[in-house]
């Protein structure tokens, strides 16, 4: 079975203030831009504009079905939003991108990530995968830590005393993806519960 190795680099603004943390992205043939969240059914892009400017449609390119990568990129830095995954390498146990058939081969050195943004003191999962994968990862390192409840958050005793040398809040938010049984307007609710960081 083949192993996938992660398409994209990280986006890590200079400014970045937040980390969004999902899985893995899904096979490219679901792709509608060169970026995160490129599945034009996954509603992230949805969400953030639902939040920031009263428009679900605010990202999506008119008439096409396909996000605006560019006017993504420019509010991810205007807003110091980075983005990656917690996996890096993995193998796809069927052809689809539902996290339940996602095997991690390689997870994402979080704490690396989080050493290029001095800034950034918040660590937000966007689903239940990308939630254990943090957990897992947090433990290889000693660091033991709840998964918080959607829509929750936990600070990750250690952080301070690791090699980033800071405090972190770990959010955890409900997945943007059309299966997770939720509608997007609830699922917006829940991103605002740090929309007040990237104002």
């Amino acid at each position: 079975m083949n192993i996938e190795v992660h398409p994209l680099e990280p986006f890590l603004p200079e400014n970045g203030r937040i980390l969004f943390l999902g899985s893995f992205p899904p096979p490219r043939v679901r792709w509608s831009m060169e970026f995160f969240y490129p599945n034009w059914i996954n509603d992230f892009w949805r969400i953030m504009g639902l939040i920031y400017f009263g428009d679900k449609t605010y990202f999506e390119v008119s008439g096409e079905k396909c996000f605006d990568r560019g006017r993504i990129v420019d509010f991810c830095r205007s807003r110091g939003i980075a983005l990656f995954d917690t996996a890096c390498r993995v193998r796809r146990l069927r052809d689809n991108a539902d996290d339940n058939f996602l095997e991690i081969v390689e997870g994402t050195d979080v704490f690396a990530l989080l050493d290029r943004m001095p800034g950034c003191s918040v660590v937000v999962t966007t689903g239940g995968k990308a939630s254990e994968e943090l957990q897992s990862y947090l433990r290889g390192r000693g660091i033991v830590v709840g998964i918080p409840n959607v829509g929750g958050c936990v600070e990750i005793d250690g952080c301070a005393d690791s090699a980033i040398g800071r405090s972190i809040t770990w959010y955890r938010m409900p997945s943007s993806s059309r299966a997770y049984p939720m509608r997007l307007e609830k699922k917006a609710e829940y991103y605002r519960a740090f929309q007040n960081l990237l104002t």
